[in-house]
């Protein structure tokens, strides 16, 4: 694998996402976290995944210059279909994933993030859904899983601003499980870890399939509306804006088109 490396260790796979500099979350990183699902399902020492990023971040987003080479709406609702279909899986997965996060977790970051079981988090962690500060919206079922955790009001407040919120508040309202001091944070994740992979793998695996029916009925015709409105509005020439002055390091200016 190009994007990702992986440890075992005690029935724990380590992996760690490593496309420096800020772990972005290209169509090949994605793709790569389907075939290591496919590898850890197949592999029965593996009881539990622990996720992480190398370097600074967990994943500080999406790759915004994969997206100017994009040009149709409809491949953008279908990039944002296949991504959100690979985090379902993660979600759904037979095996527990957890995710360890540190520095950000921005963006589709977060949403990976979100797609987890389980997540720990540095206090000094930021964490949030900054996409219509450049025009654009989540994708990969971040409208449809930030509420399920923060509530609606903080989520909409947190989509319309696009400003993070710490590791710490984000344990305070149910983002993350734990949050812990940056240093402190891989041990502590390493030990839940580990303690989970001390139990039945059968028990672990009927438990993770009853917590799916604590989905709500309305989430998979949610992640179908995203999927279209993240085709429109990419194509909107507002998204180009916010895009080119993104990758030029420059304030927006949104007319509404």
């Amino acid at each position: 694998m190009e994007f990702l490396s992986w440890t075992i260790e005690d029935g724990v796979a380590t992996v760690t996402i490593n496309r420096p500099p800020a772990n972005a979350l290209a169509r090949g990183v994605i793709l790569e976290i389907n075939d290591l699902l496919d590898a850890v399902e197949k592999d029965e020492s593996v009881r539990v995944i622990l996720l992480k990023g190398e370097g600074r971040f967990f994943s500080a987003g999406a790759d915004i210059k994969e997206f100017t080479s994009i040009t149709s709406g409809t491949e953008f609702s279908e990039l944002s279909a296949s991504g959100q279909s690979i985090f379902e899986r993660m979600e759904a997965f037979s095996k527990p994933v957890i995710a360890a996060i540190h520095g950000a977790a921005l963006g589709g970051g977060l949403e990976l993030a979100m797609s987890c079981h389980i997540r720990l988090v540095a206090e000094n962690a930021k964490l949030g859904l900054p996409e219509l500060q450049l025009g654009l919206i989540p994708g990969f079922a971040g409208t449809q899983r930030l509420p399920r955790y923060v509530g609606f009001a903080k989520a909409a407040e947190m989509l319309l601003t696009s400003d993070p919120i710490s590791g710490k508040d984000a344990a305070a309202y149910g983002l993350a499980n734990h949050a812990f001091p940056e240093e402190e944070l891989f041990d502590r994740a390493q030990e839940l870890a580990s303690k989970i992979a001390k139990k039945s793998p059968v028990a672990v695996k009927a438990a993770l399939e009853m917590l799916q029916f604590v989905k709500p009925a309305s989430y998979h015709e949610g992640v179908k509306a995203e999927a279209n409105a993240f085709g429109t509005v990419f194509v909107s020439e507002d998204a180009k804006e916010g895009i080119s002055a993104f990758l030029e390091k420059r304030n927006p200016v949104f007319r509404g088109k």
